[in-house]
């Protein structure tokens, strides 16, 4: 079957348009290369001054199959570097009260209306675990390409901010089974502003961080769970 460009370029015209669109397509691979680094040594340089960062979230869990429904969590995040090692509380108000706390290796979620705290070890996966949770808030961006492939894909505006938009697909198969993709962007002081994440089906959760204030006081307690005396503690294998 003939080309259609074949039969109306001649074939002398038809070699030079072929060799114009490979040009044109390594400089793109080049031009976003180019952008991509940008980007991580801006990230690098965010995590070498971040001590602490505190903002409001939205998350929207949004579940397409097998029933299309949007479940959406409101409340605020904390972030604070201790060493080697950067802390995470999520203190969700909207719809009701749960606390999310990440420190020393482990997650634990705190719900008040069951009185429960259920305690996930990181274990060996720590490193993973970690880079995922904090993932855009003080992390380096050029450590990402130890536990994601990374592509550049465009620049885009969230709430009036420039931000580059990033695509992260996990190394690690266990995390992929979980985590198929994720979508990062990143504003230009080198901090996450919105991530989408995907499932391997297609569903995916959408947070955005807005009023995000980095190196400031954090109130007092926020890394400490409010349980009661009578709380009790789950612990789930696996």
């Amino acid at each position: 079957m003939t080309s259609p460009l074949r039969s109306i370029l001649p074939k002398s015209m038809l070699l030079k348009f072929l060799v114009l669109i490979a040009l044109a397509a390594a400089a793109f691979a080049q031009s976003n290369d180019g952008q991509l680094d940008h980007v991580l040594t801006q990230m690098d340089s965010a995590a070498a001054s971040f001590r602490s960062l505190e903002a409001n979230f939205v998350w929207d869990q949004y579940t397409l199959k097998p029933i299309e429904d949007v479940d959406t969590q409101k409340g605020k995040i904390y972030f604070h570097r201790q060493g080697n090692e950067t802390l995470m509380a999520a203190d969700i108000t909207d719809p009701h009260a749960k606390y999310i706390l990440f420190a020393d290796g482990r997650v634990q979620m705190y719900d008040p209306k069951i009185d429960q705290v259920t305690v996930y070890n990181a274990g060996k996966n720590r490193a993973d675990v970690e880079s995922f949770l904090v993932l855009g808030f003080g992390g380096r961006g050029h450590d990402l390409s130890k536990s994601y492939d990374v592509k550049y894909l465009s620049a885009e505006k969230i709430d009036g901010a420039d931000t580059a938009k990033l695509e992260l697909i996990p190394k690690s198969e266990k995390l992929r089974n979980n985590i198929a993709r994720i979508l990062l962007w990143v504003d230009s002081a080198g901090i996450s502003r919105q991530q989408q994440l995907f499932d391997s089906s297609g569903n995916y959760r959408l947070a955005r961080y807005t009023a995000i204030q980095m190196n400031q006081k954090l109130p007092d307690g926020v890394f400490k769970l409010k349980t009661t005396g009578k709380t009790t503690v789950l612990k789930p294998q696996g």
